[in-house]
């Protein structure tokens, strides 16, 4: 579950395990970097105003988070790290690994520590920890006697806990653009001292086939190499019928994919159902995941619909569940038929609005307490203390309102939320104001 490695480690461990260091090796792994300034494709990280460059320049190199789609080098930069550091490697993966492991690893890194030599932890998957594993890594980061390169394909945000974002910070690698593909093409032409069978075009099919993703490249040249007879060139369409893969119309991870998406929303947002399934025709054409789409169609109709329609989230959620069943290419309609219902239903970003103000508001004064009134009293000293007091329980009240103040004292009445006159948002409009001038008549604040 732990893979071991000092500095200088290299084709010696073949020797020592007894292992011929001819025997086959992925073209993945016999290309696999050697030092940093062979990983391609992440100068934002590696380049001369790189990140990770002006760490390792300032001798100092703390716990970091590798955030990226798979194939863009989060392995091979952790390992080369350890040796451009001199810590030891220790590599384990989240998927297999429990808490025994891990108290194994930390000790072990306790007592290498004592030696005066470091660790560097690696993590790959490193979101499928829970929250308690994840909990587990903090005092060993705290008190450096691990330096954690934890991988993630995931949203760390939303993966991680908190106070290990507090202690790592986040770098991120972006997916492969097409002149990194090409140097992964040149460099295996030159270990394996032969051509890529491949005219012009098809060269740059298989770079689009990789969809950003090192790693699935190489593999790619390798299918194409085992399928080329003496003196065959393959062009495009040759090349999609040997790896049984469709080149995209797009790049789903460049410019193509981000300008078709947004004119999707925008004519969606536009009222537009024609154009709207034009625009969701073509990415399904050039293979986009629909469940990408289906997600995206959500976002439509909670950022653009809102309450104005309260069934479009229903509608959207319902057709991405229809595709999750059915699959292509017959879920496919439901995602259709969702694109239609966003786009003909009438539009309204006064929730989305209203949310982004009050998360506004939220950082601006986040440390008022709750007046008191409304707060539970479970303890004697909490109701001593006037936890409860005057709360006046809405049910038990004339219309069931009691137009109570519910903000901080410390704070005016807000209003984030305004409803347009349009949809169901214009019945919304009619409760807040009945409900305002209630409030303003017993008493509340306006």
């Amino acid at each position: 579950m732990a893979t071991r490695a000092k500095r200088g480690d290299g084709p010696s461990l073949f020797a020592a395990a007894g292992l011929d260091n001819d025997a086959p090796r992925p073209l993945a792994d016999k290309l696999r970097p050697q030092k940093l300034a062979d990983v391609v494709g992440q100068d934002q990280l590696l380049g001369p105003d790189g990140a990770l460059t002006r760490m390792l320049e300032s001798n100092s190199l703390g716990s970091l988070i590798f955030w990226g789609p798979p194939g863009t080098g989060k392995t091979t930069v952790a390992r080369l790290l350890a040796n451009e550091t001199s810590l030891t490697f220790v590599q384990i993966s989240a998927i297999f690994s429990g808490v025994a492991d891990l108290k194994k690893v930390f000790d072990e890194a306790r007592a290498r520590r004592e030696t005066g030599q470091g660790t560097l932890l690696f993590v790959d998957e490193i979101h499928r920890f829970n929250r308690a594993q994840q909990d587990s890594f903090l005092p060993v980061m705290e008190d450096g006697t691990i330096v954690l390169v934890g991988a993630t394909t995931e949203n760390p945000s939303f993966e991680l806990i908190a106070p290990m974002l507090s202690r790592a910070r986040v770098l991120v690698f972006k997916s492969l653009g097409p002149d990194a593909i090409e140097k992964l093409l040149a460099r295996a032409e030159e270990l394996e001292a032969k051509q890529l069978p491949l005219d012009a075009e098809a060269r740059l099919s298989l770079a689009r086939m990789a969809d950003g993703d090192g790693r699935a490249s190489l593999t790619l040249v390798e299918e194409v190499w085992r399928a080329a007879r003496p003196g065959e060139i393959f062009d495009s369409v040759a090349l999609q019928q040997i790896v049984q893969r469709r080149a995209p119309i797009y790049d789903k991870k460049q410019d193509g994919h981000y300008n078709l998406i947004s004119a999707l929303h925008k004519s969606v947002r536009g009222s537009d159902p024609d154009a709207a399934l034009y625009y969701l025709s073509r990415m399904l054409d050039a293979g986009e995941d629909p469940l990408y789409l289906a997600r995206r169609i959500v976002r439509m109709a909670i950022e653009d619909i809102g309450l104005a329609d309260p069934q479009a989230l229903v509608i959207a959620n319902a057709a991405k569940d229809a595709y999750d069943f059915l699959g292509s290419p017959e879920g496919e309609l439901a995602i259709a038929q969702a694109v239609i219902y966003v786009a003909t239903a009438p539009k309204s970003n006064a929730a989305y609005v209203a949310f982004g103000a009050a998360k506004r508001s939220a950082r601006d004064n986040g440390s008022l307490l709750p007046p008191k009134h409304i707060l539970n009293a479970p303890t004697r000293l909490m109701k001593d203390e006037g936890y409860g007091r005057g709360y006046a329980y809405d049910h038990e009240q004339e219309e069931a309102f009691s137009g109570q103040d519910y903000f901080p004292e410390e704070m005016e009445r807000q209003q984030f939320y305004d409803p347009p006159e349009r949809g169901f948002e214009r019945e919304i409009r009619k409760r807040l104001e009945y409900w305002a001038k209630l409030r303003k008549e017993r008493g509340g604040r306006p």
